[in-house]
């Protein structure tokens, strides 16, 4: 595929300005949003998809059919999530937003919709994926506690660190234990290992923890309390990693992930943020894309 990185770029940094929008003033722009129309507010997301028409034409793989979902899903979540208010107004959790979350989960873990952009790009399709979440819980449903927010605080690397000592002894015995993990020397250069960590944090810790934290946990925690709604978050994102590095059931991944789960939800409910799980998270997966 020809002159793809520049436009894939160019749809990347589109597609992260309402990360940056929810992450820094999601408040204000939730109150924005709330001033539209309601026509305005389901439709509006719609514009999602012209991420989907620029990549995708640019590389001559435009489909309608690829192009129809990217337009439709957008407003259909915005729509089922204006009825949620309707019959929710106290956030209590709805049929609708366990159906809305349940695709996305899906969708993203299974890779539906890989197949339309190019590639070495399905990435773009994950993130658009996310900002249709965002907008959707964000904006329309303005879901309270979920701590999605950019503004770093000091708590946030006390937090998210002490989790990770305290799960760093549970994982490293039981990792060697099942041969899930490989100790080996390496020695990155200090730049080289702070980029690439920065990187773990915004494309995968980031978008992880918002999910199964401060959407799944958040809204479990209002129907079965803090204790059941960390375990249940917690093998839910166990289960979402089945199907890594492995052509069947990984089991072993799935009780680490799990039991990692355990310990990047509590990080998240001691302050209600989203970036203590992120550091607790990035910080595991940068200690073992490194040395394990």
């Amino acid at each position: 595929m020809q002159n793809l990185a520049p436009v894939a770029l160019a749809a990347l940094t589109l597609e992260l300005i309402p990360a940056a929008i929810f992450g820094f003033a999601g408040e204000r722009a939730g109150r924005v949003v709330a001033h539209w129309s309601v026509v305005l507010r389901i439709a509006a997301p719609a514009t999602f998809s012209l991420v989907y028409v620029g990549v995708t034409t640019s590389q001559h793989i435009f489909h309608w059919a690829w192009f129809a979902l990217y337009v439709t899903l957008p407003v259909a979540i915005a729509w089922l999530l204006e009825q949620a208010n309707a019959a929710d107004a106290q956030q209590r959790g709805n049929w609708r937003d366990a159906a809305i979350l349940l695709l996305l989960g899906l969708a993203v873990d299974l890779r539906w919709f890989d197949p339309a952009w190019p590639a070495g790009w399905q990435a773009l399709g994950k993130i658009l994926l996310v900002d249709v979440g965002l907008y959707g819980f964000g904006a329309i449903r303005q879901l309270s506690g979920t701590g999605f927010d950019f503004r770093l605080k000091w708590s946030d690397w006390t937090t998210g660190l002490r989790e990770l000592a305290l799960f760093a002894p549970v994982v490293l015995v039981l990792g060697l234990a099942l041969g899930f993990i490989h100790p080996h020397s390496n020695f990155p250069r200090l730049g080289a290992a702070a980029l690439q960590w920065v990187g773990i944090f915004f494309f995968v810790a980031v978008p992880e923890e918002l999910f199964f934290r401060a959407w799944v946990q958040n809204l479990l925690e209002r129907r079965v309390g803090r204790r059941m709604a960390l375990v249940l978050a917690s093998l839910l994102f166990g289960l979402s990693h089945f199907n890594k590095r492995s052509a069947h059931f990984n089991w072993r991944y799935v009780l680490l992930a799990t039991i990692a789960g355990i310990f990047y939800g509590r990080a998240w409910r001691a302050r209600r943020r989203v970036p203590a799980s992120s550091t607790t998270h990035a910080t595991v997966d940068w200690i073992w894309s490194l040395w394990f």
